[in-house]
């Protein structure tokens, strides 16, 4: 008999836990499967799997967009009649019980293996004694073996609790680092690991911006101090800034998508209206330059979905043909004069 575990390398899709979970509810007729952009490939396998053990289910699989576990598609699987939402590559991010109940949310543990580049991260860790310890989803299940190793090596190493849309202890998504941040304030911590990929490295490097972090690379397998693209993005941001102080006419997009959302659109009405500006309010489910390029009437843009569209699409923004700022909310406190420059970067952009 075929083992449903394998699939292809380097991940551990865990067919026989999903099995177990769609058993356990009862009645399931319809399942939505939601793959994040780099598994889609997947989809013909995972089918194939789950049509082994479960014939009498009718799948569908998302061809949307999905971007994290804050991307859950809810109303998509609410339209197509849908029983279950199975959603891979993320952990539970939006803390709604009554929403969760009916979406079975795959990790998907990557099974690479991991013990060369940490060993020759000691040679970058050197000067560090103490070590806070993140990763992405799919490496959490290592964090315990890689804090052993470092320890064994005369390391002190810290690994987060779960704090805000973090599901667990030592997870980083792309926007969450409260964890992260609350360790760097209780405790002495000389650098960040971070285990995973540039998007979540520069995003603790973006999150404490007085401390190293190194990136172990997996997927590019090197070791990287983010130090130098941290710098050039922070250039980025202070520039976008100034060019919407300049601004008469501005968007601001409420993000329609339910884990998206960051901000009060009201506050920053009422307070640009103050300023004298012009403000339209704009609804989006996916921010695009394409979409915002139909806006041309518009000076600038603030974006309240996910803070890493503005951040890491800059030259989609700011050097494409759309040539406009697009900043976040914390970003346009600053305009606004709420916050300073610099204590928007003491505590961090993200």
């Amino acid at each position: 008999m075929e083992d449903i575990n394998k699939i292809q390398e380097p991940f551990d899709f865990e067919f026989e836990e999903i099995i177990k979970d769609i058993k356990k509810h009862k009645g399931v007729k319809k399942i939505l499967i939601q793959l994040p952009e780099g598994l889609k490939q997947y989809a013909p396998e995972i089918l194939n799997k789950l049509k082994s053990k479960l014939r009498n289910i009718e799948y569908i699989i998302s061809g949307d967009s999905c971007w994290g576990g804050c991307d859950i598609a809810v109303n998509e699987t609410k339209n197509l009649g849908a029983d279950l939402l199975l959603h891979f590559g993320h952990s539970k991010f939006i803390k709604n019980n009554e929403l969760n109940k009916n979406i079975i949310y795959i990790d998907i543990k990557d099974k690479t293996n991991l013990i060369n580049l940490i060993k020759n991260s000691l040679l970058k860790l050197k000067d560090y004694k103490s070590i806070a310890l993140v990763s992405s989803v799919q490496h959490l299940h290592k964090l315990e073996e890689i804090k052993e190793f470092y320890e064994k090596n005369n390391k002190k190493i810290k690994i987060p609790n779960a704090i805000g849309f973090a599901d667990k202890g030592g997870h980083v998504t792309g926007c969450e680092y409260s964890g992260l941040k609350l360790l760097n304030t209780s405790n002495k911590i000389d650098c960040v690991v971070v285990i995973g990929n540039q998007f979540h490295g520069l995003g603790a490097s973006l999150a404490l911006i007085n401390k190293d972090v190194f990136l172990i690379d997996t997927y590019n397998n090197k070791i990287v101090l983010m130090n130098d693209l941290r710098d050039k993005i922070i250039k980025q941001r202070a520039i976008s800034i100034e060019k919407f102080k300049k601004t008469k006419k501005i968007g601001i997009i409420i993000e329609s998508k339910l884990g998206q959302s960051f901000g009060s659109f009201e506050k920053l009405k009422s307070l640009f209206e103050k300023q004298g500006k012009q403000v339209i309010l704009i609804s989006m489910n996916e921010i695009t330059p394409e979409k915002l390029f139909n806006f041309y009437s518009i000076d600038g843009f603030v974006e309240l979905g996910c803070p890493r569209i503005s951040i890491d699409d800059y030259e989609r923004y700011l050097k494409s043909d759309l040539k406009k700022p697009v900043i976040t909310f914390k970003e346009a406190l600053v305009v606004l004069n709420q916050i300073s420059w610099d204590v928007l970067l003491k505590k961090g952009i993200l």
